[in-house]
């Protein structure tokens, strides 16, 4: 037997002295505990000193612009957009509770993302650090998504929500607060960031909103950034060059991983209309391999379903640093003379592209309920519900393109044609693709949103 180490001795000794008698209170308290230590040692292992470095002329007018002797102290707010990487987030994320530990004590505050996990991960471990770095206390309150910070004699709590429907906005109903920071406010719902900034009715309260461009006929650009002066708000757009953490290769480096509409926003920072092809950075030259197709020791299906519409497989192989789409199925009723075929026939056709395989796992667009029932009932394969999020997804499937990461090997014909079709619906104003020729675009964006980006997030 293993000897316990001291930790677990521990643990067991804190179980022990209560007097419980039942077995499934003592599992159930154990549990709890190894759960609170596991909590406290995180936040002990991120408690680690930020070291900063020189702020940008922008970055500094941000931290600044609400203090005593600045000349736009009285604006109501502050708006931050422009270009990735740009030093955005950190300034805003620091100078918004900075502000408010400077200006109020015992007041709510509102801090928002497009959901909570979202917030947590791309702003507030950062912003933990700095506050540390500047000898404020904090206590991180998970389950209740509640930070309260402290310094001096000064206390106040800052909420998290997540706004990423129209039903967010039930979640920030009721509160007061003193103020609310949005994290990329452009993925959020108006009726959320209405109703959050109508919660701010504390007397000196501030709206503090940060994102990265989308299209001119945004509901943000529309009624916030084109009327900032009417509704008194500072307004600062970034570039790249605002942060001067970044260096030339790395500024060169992130240019290479987009184009076309995702050039212009996440570079240039141009609020600016999707049109033309989606994949027009995709060449049969730098993408499609030919004559041999390698074989890696991953394989993965990508599947976009359709009965009336096309029913489009592809099979894929992984070796960590790139995946080739080695063969696909495409079936279209309409050209087979409107022949349909059930879920067993293409749960056949799937059995044939992926004779001889062992696959890792089916990624399918979770709304294909019936033909994910068929192969869960075989028993022969795991199934994946896909991110099937069409922008976000088209982005990551443009980066992994211009990075060489994905490739398609020349008997896939149906995907080579469908990226010289593929396009933006120009006239609707919006960012949407036109619903023809996307089905091997469907199931390759599945296969990158889902199964390539959790391997590749430092390049997403």
């Amino acid at each position: 037997m293993k000897k316990k180490t001291q930790k677990q001795n521990s643990i067991i000794s804190m179980v022990h002295l209560e007097d419980w008698t039942e077995t499934d209170n003592k599992i159930q308290r154990l549990k709890q505990i190894i759960k609170e230590r596991k909590s406290a040692d995180h936040t002990r292992l991120n408690r680690t000193p930020f070291y900063f470095k020189p702020f940008s002329r922008k970055q500094k007018k941000v931290l600044t612009w609400w203090c005593d002797k600045s000349t736009v102290k009285d604006k109501k707010g502050i708006i931050a957009d422009g270009a990735i990487r740009s030093g955005k987030t950190l300034s805003m994320s620091l100078s918004f509770v900075l502000w408010a530990m400077d200006k109020f004590n015992g007041q709510n505050f509102g801090m928002c993302g497009k959901t909570t996990g979202s917030f947590r991960r791309n702003v507030l471990g950062t912003l933990k650090q700095m506050l540390w770095s500047n000898g404020y206390e904090i206590k991180d309150h998970r389950t209740d998504n509640l930070l309260v910070v402290s310094k001096g004699s000064k206390t106040n709590y800052f909420y998290i929500f997540g706004g990423k429907d129209e039903s967010s906005q039930d979640l920030i109903q009721g509160i007061t607060l003193a103020g609310c920071f949005f994290d990329e406010v452009a993925l959020m719902p108006e009726s959320f960031v209405n109703q959050a900034t109508a919660r701010c009715s504390v007397t000196g309260s501030k709206y503090w909103f940060n994102c990265n461009p989308d299209s001119p006929r945004h509901w943000f650009k529309e009624k916030w950034i084109d009327k900032a002066e009417k509704k008194n708000m500072l307004y600062l757009h970034f570039t790249m060059d605002d942060n001067l953490s970044l260096s030339e290769e790395i500024k060169a480096d992130y240019e290479t991983r987009y184009e076309g509409v995702f050039y212009n926003r996440y570079i240039k920072g141009l609020w600016c209309i999707a049109d033309g092809l989606v994949y027009s950075m995709f060449s049969e030259k730098k993408h499609t391999i030919k004559g041999e197709c390698p074989q890696y020791k991953s394989h993965i299906v990508s599947i976009d379903y359709g009965t009336v519409n096309p029913f489009s497989a592809g099979l894929w192989t992984f070796n960590g640093v790139e995946a080739v789409r080695t063969k696909e199925i495409y079936y279209d009723s309409r050209k087979e003379g409107n022949i349909r075929k059930d879920d067993e026939e293409y749960y056949k056709m799937l059995k044939e592209l992926v004779r001889g395989k062992n696959i890792e796992c089916i990624i399918i667009d979770p709304s294909a309920a019936s033909f994910i029932e068929t192969i869960k009932k075989h028993g022969e394969y795991r199934v994946k519900g896909a991110n099937n999020d069409v922008l976000d997804g088209i982005r990551v499937t443009t980066t992994f393109l211009n990075t060489g990461r994905i490739k398609i090997h020349e008997s896939c014909k149906d995907s080579i044609e469908e990226f010289g079709l593929y396009s933006w619906d120009e006239e609707s104003g919006e960012d949407k693709v036109i619903k023809e020729n996307d089905h091997a675009m469907d199931d390759i964006r599945y296969f990158c949103n889902t199964y390539l980006r959790p391997r590749f997030k430092w390049i997403i």
